[in-house]
């Protein structure tokens, strides 16, 4: 039995507990004494303690994130009843500040704040040592530099090697001061030692991974460590490999396009944190970004590479209008990334963001994940309207599902002179009065309302939207006829679609074309 159990409540099954395995890795001599079991937000707290318990730990150690907090709450609290005198020690961004606020604070022994890689085991030493020790609820933790700590790559089962997201990372920390980003509390940057880097990822390709998943904030901060991982996988591609990185959209140096371009398509997926294209919301927040560097850049990256990109946009900023965010959708759709994640901005705690509060009568959710509600240019029902249309358009747009469906809801329609953004939202409004939910929408349905709104809305001809949807039904390797289309599509054109979709399938569809 473990005097120690790190353990978490993960969003979905397929994550990882990155920062558990840090714990794990670098707790030194007390190693053989703990373990790790991870869980998900799915399961019943009752039954989550329930198996923790079974192993009779001393000391629980539990990473606590905006997306696990309730649900850990409720956790600790039944661990506690139960057995009183167990020891829980919580990490995590959730509980690194506002410390005096959390009710999951009060309830476990102790908090370490900050990055705990080092000082859970200083903690954990001290707690086994002498149980009646004195030591403070709140726990500050030393920043430590990635040349101390030891790599936790290892601790990947060959379960998560075949099943799961794995993280690793080459760097933490962030130079920009982004008022709504943890990282930008997170400054400097810090490198780990390229060389024992590249060996871990070694040893993770040679047991057969093959999709890596850096969680550095701006990967492209260093080129010339960009580009030694780049050709790392350069010189090792093999079908399947898929690598994904966050990069700073203003920042791709000729070396670093050099090495990019050589890449077959469907390798490389950049997440490029673009976040609002109106300069007067990005002086609010602190964020500085080279608008005409940028366009430059996603114009090489879209006609020169086969790099699949995943553009992230805010909506909620303070100084934002719905007009000045609807301009700055509609640049990045023309810029052509893949993806275009909407995403409604949160109130992280410790980040700087507060400080609009009074100015622009920003109004959060008290519930995670925090989100705004309302704010001074955004009352609640156009916040709502642009929930609904983010969600939609992950469903349709960016779930590579209906790639050549998605701008005939655009360009069909003369709505604010072809715009998308104020297309979509009309399309948006239209299908949540059609259904009434943006979650749990089946894909035959959710093929059936495109297919009735470009028809009976838009006035697209029957044979263009059914054909047009028949060749994204295909895309995704399906070759069975969905009921909304059995009248339109002859059994002459039902035919399996020879689409292989290699790596990720979300992104494969994007790569594929149905036609072959």
């Amino acid at each position: 039995m473990p005097d120690i159990v790190l353990s978490t409540l993960n969003a979905k099954y397929i994550h990882t507990a990155f920062g558990l395995r840090y714990l794990l890795a670098n707790l030194g001599d007390l190693r053989l004494r703990a373990a790790l079991l991870e869980f998900d937000i799915n399961q019943r707290p009752l039954d989550v303690a329930e198996v923790l318990l079974a192993q009779n730990p001393r000391i629980i150690g539990l990473g606590i994130y905006i997306w696990n907090v309730t649900e850990s709450t409720r956790l600790v609290a039944a661990l506690k009843q139960i057995r009183p005198e167990l020891i829980v020690v919580l990490g995590g961004p959730e509980v690194s500040f506002e410390t005096d606020r959390q009710e999951i604070i009060d309830l476990a022994d102790h908090t370490i704040t900050g990055e705990a890689d080092l000082k859970f085991a200083e903690v954990c030493r001290t707690l086994l040592s002498d149980p009646t020790s004195r030591l403070p609820r709140i726990i500050p933790a030393d920043l430590p530099h990635p040349k101390d700590l030891r790599l936790p790559y290892d601790l990947y089962t060959d379960d998560d090697v075949k099943h799961r997201v794995v993280y690793v990372e080459a760097s933490r920390g962030c130079p920009f001061a982004c008022e709504f980003c943890l990282s930008a509390l997170d400054v400097p940057v810090r490198q780990f030692p390229l060389p024992v880097l590249l060996e871990q990822l070694q040893a993770l390709l040679d047991r057969g991974l093959l999709q890596f998943k850096f969680v550095d904030r701006t990967f492209n901060l260093n080129p010339s460590t960009s580009r030694a991982i780049l050709q790392f996988f350069l010189d090792r591609l093999r079908p399947g490999l898929f690598a994904h990185f966050e990069m700073v959209p203003d920042r791709l140096p000729e070396p670093l396009r050099e090495i990019i371009a050589k890449f077959p398509p469907g390798t490389l997926q950049f997440e490029v944190g673009v976040q609002t294209l109106d300069a007067v919301t990005a002086k609010n927040i602190s964020r500085q970004q080279d608008y005409s560097q940028l366009d430059e850049n996603f114009r090489f990256l879209r006609e020169k590479t086969g790099v699949h990109i995943h553009a992230d946009l805010i909506a909620g900023l303070p100084g934002e209008t719905i007009e000045s965010f609807a301009a700055g959708f509609d640049r990045l759709v023309a810029l052509r990334p893949q993806e275009i994640q909407v995403g409604i901005l949160k109130r992280l705690r410790g980040t700087p963001i507060v400080r609009h509060d009074s100015e622009w009568q920003m109004v959060y959710s008290h519930q995670p994940p925090y989100e705004i509600l309302q704010n001074k240019l955004l009352d609640f029902a156009a916040m709502q309207r642009l929930r609904r249309f983010a969600r939609y358009w992950d469903l349709v747009a960016n779930s590579g599902n209906f790639v050549e469906s998605t701008p005939l809801i655009w360009s069909a329609w003369s709505v604010g002179e072809g715009s998308p953004f104020w297309s979509f939202l009309r399309f948006s409004d239209w299908l949540f009065g059609r259904i009434g939910r943006n979650h749990s929408i089946a894909l035959p349905h959710l093929g059936e309302s495109i297919f009735r709104y470009l028809t009976s809305e838009l006035g697209v001809a029957t044979d263009q939207a059914a054909h047009t949807l028949w060749d994204d039904w295909q895309r995704g390797g399906r070759h069975e006829r969905p009921a909304f289309l059995q009248d339109h599509i002859s059994d002459s054109e039902v035919r399996v679609a020879r689409v292989r979709l290699v790596g990720p399938k979300r992104q494969s569809r994007h790569l594929t074309t149905a036609r072959v």
